[in-house]
């Protein structure tokens, strides 16, 4: 039996959360169309017949003088730092590499990193998907082998040559978590991720960015009920509206839609009270930003 943490990185919208979601087995991580979806490093495990694996989802890789974007960067750069059991680089066979796939190859070349390839989104080949060859040419520049491994998420396709390769990089020994576990996600961050996605994908333009939840509080006042009180954050009074809908039925899709997803996740009954408030401006504030992404320690 082998046991050990592997990162996972890429650029946005590269298909990584809906990767680890299919190599965990389960939803793990939250997905939609927008990019820079995962935001704090998400936890998944999967238990094989050859051991098990714990998968950090690391926020996209991005090029962006942005405060928000240069501490998600970071955040990727210090789980690198941490010497990871091994790291998972999940490639886009939808764009050819450029500026970010450039950036982001140094930087784990820089840090001493031989990855595992895997050239995602391959089920895409209908409308010209990249071919695995061009990618090996540009990462050849870095990894003299560099081998990558055609993957599709959607359709599970190379799961298998894809885990053989990670545990060819993992040490021996005994499960980290329970073999019942598929992720270490805290009760109030899985209720404030499945109501950030559901949020995510009924809001247009530059409004999923400028989103956040807060679990305000949550509590199991019996066996079989579960209450929660969250808010959907936006940064200006003018988005409120644009979160809640003419007469209420924007933010009520987005209630029934999250109510749907915490019963398949939490086996009591639900009540969740959901409203908007205005953080203003919190995507330029470091100190709310940290706070957001679980970085402040007294957040």
């Amino acid at each position: 039996m082998k046991s050990g943490f592997a990162v996972t990185v890429g650029r946005p919208s590269c298909g990584k959360s809906t990767l680890i979601n299919t190599l965990c087995g389960h939803k793990v991580s939250i997905v939609s169309s927008v990019p820079q979806t995962t935001r704090r490093p998400v936890r998944g495990i999967a238990n094989r017949e050859e051991g098990q694996i714990v998968f950090s989802d690391m926020p996209g890789f991005h090029l962006s003088g942005k405060e928000f974007n240069r501490v998600l960067n970071e955040t990727t750069a210090a789980a690198l730092r941490g010497r990871p059991d091994a790291v998972l680089y999940v490639l886009d066979a939808t764009r050819l590499p450029g500026a970010e796939e450039e950036a982001l190859a140094q930087l784990l070349a820089q840090a001493g990193v031989v990855p595992v390839f895997a050239l995602n989104k391959i089920d895409a080949a209908d409308d010209g998907a990249v071919p695995a060859e061009t990618y090996r040419r540009f990462l050849s520049r870095f990894w003299a082998d560099a081998e990558v491994l055609p993957v599709s998420a959607l359709r599970g396709e190379g799961m298998q040559r894809l885990f053989a390769s990670l545990f060819a990089r993992l040490e021996e020994g005994p499960p980290l978590y329970p073999e019942d576990y598929y992720t270490d996600q805290p009760p109030d961050f899985r209720i404030a991720e499945i109501i950030r996605e559901k949020a995510m994908n009924r809001l247009s333009e530059e409004l999923p960015h400028s989103i956040y939840v807060e679990v305000a509080d949550w509590e199991m006042p019996s066996d079989t009920e579960l209450w929660i009180r969250a808010f959907i954050c936006v940064e200006k009074e003018s988005q409120k509206g644009m979160v809640v809908g003419k007469d209420g039925v924007k933010i009520g899709a987005i209630r029934k839609a999250a109510k749907r997803e915490l019963k398949s996740v939490f086996p009591q009954n639900i009540r969740l009270d959901l409203r908007v408030k205005v953080s203003k401006n919190w995507r330029k504030n470091g100190y709310q930003i940290k706070s957001v992404l679980g970085l402040n320690k007294d957040s």
